[in-house]
């Protein structure tokens, strides 16, 4: 087993979650892409590996963002203090009518570059040009779960419906094997896809044991328009048609009640909470307290930069926490402990993916992240896991392991030229201006 690590890291606390008590002077040692051991000095143990020690770093499980589309980073603040659908049918949607696979490619660079750098090394995404979303992700050596959207009206990616079909089968073929992207199937949402096409994408959901990503209840009006339509709520609307299952990822579903709560529960519907992005368009705030209270799977998104206008999922955290508190005036709601658990082991479950990933244990793989404690926002430390959700920031992340794989180092990445993705960056965003 010696000679297999090549990976030790040490610091002063670890966070295995996964219901583990906080660990303090112990390391992590890595054997290709997995943990292979945590313990006390492994440093020495193992002294072929190389060896990562920061005397006051606290080691964790990366952040999994459950819902974002990742290459609406070059959309970044172009416009802002809008309701959803103003925004969408207004703003979003016509400009990207003119999206390249280059500009995609591009600003999905960009956005994993600002992940990794903010403790995110795994998201779930759905957007166009699904395939350039993949290379940039393969590229990274980031962790993905991505498809291509789909509507009733032609795309800007693959023209009309049926091409789209093709198309996301040659992402299924492309990426078979692939051990860091698997691929979904995503229909928008039940306001721009027919009842017809929402049952294909699910009768090929079950046929590639695929994710079924959709946003769901985002808004009143999303729900008063499905309503209008077809005299149910989207909920309730998929569920008619037999939809409802637990391959299903519902993004956002802030309008949703009680009943629908158990409803989903039974079907074991995972949902992933985008606060920030509700909170900026407003929405409303999703009831997570009561879907958890339900016993509801619930993940946590940062959605796209257009709508929030960063992935830091740090930042994500800590309004998750404050949001339900005040929400329902109790301090209690939404613990520290609670809302580390929906940007980690949630997440990974999530995404079916628990086995794998979302805690530090020997067998799993190795995607974890450091954090320097030695700052004064971070000091002193009387609980690391309160440190985690009130007080750190992305920018407190100094080194990220994806699959074994060093992605970032004292805040350099490795695997991806920051300087150029920046100034290929601000050439598409000159290019952008000229398209609205």
């Amino acid at each position: 087993m010696g000679t297999e690590v090549n990976l030790v890291l040490s610091g002063r606390y670890l966070v295995p979650m996964d219901g583990q008590p906080v660990l303090e002077n112990v390391s992590v040692a890595i054997a290709g892409d997995t943990i292979v051991g945590i313990g006390p000095d492994l440093a020495a143990r193992y002294p072929q590996a190389e060896n990562i020690a920061v005397p006051y770093g606290l080691i964790m499980p990366g952040l999994i963002n459950t819902h974002t589309h990742a290459a609406m980073s070059c959309f970044r603040g172009l416009a802002d203090d809008l309701p959803l659908m103003q925004w969408l049918q207004e703003h979003i949607f016509p400009v990207e009518s003119k999206l390249t696979p280059e500009m995609v490619y591009h600003s999905t660079l960009l956005s994993i570059c600002e992940m990794i750098k903010s403790g995110t090394t795994s998201f779930n995404d759905m957007y166009l040009f699904a395939k350039e979303v993949a290379r940039a992700t393969a590229e990274s050596g980031m962790r993905a779960w991505l498809g291509e959207v789909l509507y009733d009206f032609p795309s800007p990616n693959y023209g009309e419906l049926e091409n789209g079909f093709a198309y996301i089968r040659e992402l299924f073929d492309a990426y078979a094997d692939n051990p860091l992207v698997t691929i979904t199937v995503n229909p928008h949402a039940v306001y721009t896809c027919s009842p017809d096409l929402l049952k294909r994408l699910s009768a090929l959901a079950e046929e590639k044991d695929a994710l079924y990503h959709i946003h769901l209840s985002e808004n009143r009006d999303e729900v008063n328009t499905c309503r209008e339509r077809y005299g149910l709520s989207p909920v309730q609307h998929l569920e008619n048609l037999g939809l409802l299952t637990e391959r299903v990822v519902a993004a956002h579903c802030v309008m949703i009640d009680d009943e629908e709560i158990e409803l989903m529960a039974r079907r074991r519907v995972k949902v992933a909470h985008c606060p920030e992005s509700n909170m900026k368009l407003a929405s409303g705030m999703a009831p997570v307290v009561n879907m958890l209270d339900s016993g509801l799977t619930v993940g946590i998104g940062t959605d796209g930069s257009a709508s929030n206008n960063d992935v830091d999922m740090f930042g994500e955290m800590n309004t998750v926490a404050k949001l339900h508190k005040v929400a329902r005036m109790d301090p209690t709601a939404m613990s520290a402990a609670t809302t580390l658990q929906g940007a980690t082991m949630a997440g990974a479950a999530l995404l079916g993916a628990r086995s794998r990933i979302g805690s530090l244990e020997v067998g799993k793989k190795a995607d974890l992240i450091v954090l320097d404690m030695d700052q004064p926002h971070l000091t002193p430390v009387y609980n690391p896991v309160s440190h985690l959700v009130y007080a750190a920031r992305g920018s407190d992340v100094i080194h990220s392991v994806i699959n074994g794989r060093i992605v970032m180092r004292d805040r350099q990445l490795t695997t991806l030229n920051e300087t150029a993705v920046l100034a290929e960056m601000e050439r598409i965003g000159a290019a952008v201006r000229k398209m609205r």
